[in-house]
């Protein structure tokens, strides 16, 4: 019998008993080179009653665990990913822009850098404005004089003032990485069926091809000013009538503004790379909405995605993630985005309520993990009074510059926003997580550099320690009551 073929039996004899035929020290060896090329996970932390404000807490190495036990555990796996990234921000509103130039110049390069500096701040990178006045503005104006349905008189001198130069200051700010889209609150009053622009009312048919023209000028005197446009959505707010700027659509009129005039009058205007965003209002009627204008090919075929806001509890009672995800499902090949979300009720007092950033928290992790592409907050920043606006409806920022004193305060939205848009960047792809209980909520995404970002949230009164378990490789972690952290693995 050859020997080599003898050997071939001998290891197959010892291998069928459950003997390794191999030499220990081998196998040891093996280990100790997966370990010795172990990854490491850095922790960020921010927690109540403490120091820690998106600061490092410790780097932690990954150790081979095959199997986790019954422990409290995260489990990441990066095989399986969902959408990618478009980014995090805020609007850039008349009130934000005010606010800022009342501050002194020291005051607003900080806050330009807390905002939009990668390194030193939490990096926004998506933006948000308003087309015309919106109730974060000082006052209502329009761009064209009245009855110009020609849109002759055209002009933006009013946002030249404080919001362009505002945006131009963010842009540089990032390194001119900065996605901007707009959003129309109402068409100028003569085009409404109302002829308010208050209180909703209708865009008379009359009027729909001049309101798709108005579109192209806005983005035309933005570009000319050195602020390019991203995207448009159509209509903040479609079905609201408020007591400030609005408009209504139903779903049929949203669909066939879009199908009849606003996507052919883009496309003409050569600028059918501007992303469409339709509904642009609350989580529970996004897949409704979605569903109405999306399944008309002919409208579907200019939509980029859609947009919702999270005010729904003010009907339904709490958040409706469930709608989010069914509208990802459902319409695979168009994009879920984050438009607005504030908190109401501006209150001096509850500036430092730690309540703020973990509604943040909580519905950033459940919108990304529904499939949502962008998260945008609301107006980066507002006065010591919760405004400007117009209207009355004062609410809260992640950062508020007191134009008397000249004092910035930070509220703990920023820095729950920022465990996200800091770590976890425009390209980056949401892959596979998910908690062994309800203590902890959770998301994950990988960046293109190949890092993991993975975000976990505490909101009860007890540390926990979990385990974050990635692809048969493990370390034991603390997290503290009512905290958020963001552990990169690299």
């Amino acid at each position: 019998m050859n020997k080599h073929f003898k050997l071939y039996l001998a290891l197959m004899t010892l291998a069928t008993a459950g003997i390794n035929p191999l030499p220990a020290q081998n196998k040891k060896a093996g280990i100790a080179t997966l370990a010795s090329k172990g990854k490491v996970v850095d922790v960020y932390t921010t927690a109540q009653h403490t120091e820690h404000h998106l600061a490092k807490t410790g780097t932690l190495p990954l150790s081979v665990k095959p199997q986790p036990d019954e422990d409290l555990s995260v489990f990441v796996d990066p095989g399986y990913t969902y959408q990618t990234l478009l980014g995090i921000g805020g609007a850039l509103t008349d009130a934000a822009a005010e606010t800022f130039y009342k501050l002194p110049k020291d005051k607003q390069k900080e806050f330009l850098t807390a905002y939009f500096d990668k390194d030193k701040g939490i990096g926004y990178t998506l933006a948000r404005t308003s087309i015309q006045s919106c109730d974060f503005s000082s006052e209502s104006y329009s761009y064209v004089k009245e009855g110009d349905k020609e849109l002759k008189t055209f002009e933006i001198g009013h946002d030249k003032k404080y919001r362009i130069p505002f945006i131009k200051e963010a842009m540089a700010a990032t390194g001119g990485k900065l996605t901007l889209y707009a959003s129309p609150w109402s068409p100028p009053a003569f085009m409404k069926d109302t002829r308010d622009v208050q209180k909703g009312g209708k865009l008379l048919p009359a009027y729909r091809q001049s309101w798709a023209n108005f579109f192209v000028r806005f983005i035309n005197a933005y570009q000319k000013e050195g602020v390019p446009v991203w995207g448009l959505t159509v209509q903040n707010e479609a079905t609201a009538a408020s007591p400030w700027e609005s408009c209504q659509f139903t779903d049929e009129e949203e669909r066939d503004f879009v199908k009849y005039y606003l996507g052919p009058t883009l496309q003409k205007n050569g600028m059918s790379n501007k992303k469409v965003i339709i509904w642009d209002f609350n989580r529970d009627f996004v897949y409704q909405r979605a569903s109405a204008i999306l399944q008309d090919p002919e409208a579907a075929k200019y939509v980029w995605g859609m947009g919702f806001h999270w005010y729904e509890s003010f009907s339904t009672g709490g958040p409706r993630y469930d709608k989010v995800r069914l509208a990802y499902q459902a319409f695979p090949g168009k994009n879920l985005l984050f438009t607005e979300g504030c908190i109401e009720h501006y209150d001096t007092g509850k500036v430092y309520d730690w309540a703020l950033g973990e509604r943040y928290g909580q519905a950033m992790i459940n919108d990304f993990n529904a499939g949502t592409a962008g998260w945008t907050d609301w107006n980066v920043l507002l006065d010591e009074k919760g405004g400007p606006n117009h209207a009355g409806n004062q609410c809260f920022a992640p950062i508020h510059g007191n134009t008397i004193t000249g004092a910035l305060t930070y509220t703990n939205i920023y820095y729950y926003i920022g465990h996200f848009s800091k770590f976890i960047r425009p390209g980056a792809k949401r892959i596979a997580c998910s908690v062994s209980n309800d203590k902890l909520l959770t998301t994950a995404f990988q960046n293109s550099d190949g890092t993991i970002a993975v975000v976990v949230m505490n909101k009860t009164d007890n540390k926990a320690g979990y385990l974050l378990w990635i692809k048969d490789k493990a370390v034991k972690v603390t997290s503290e009551p009512h905290s958020i952290q963001t552990l990169v693995v690299k």
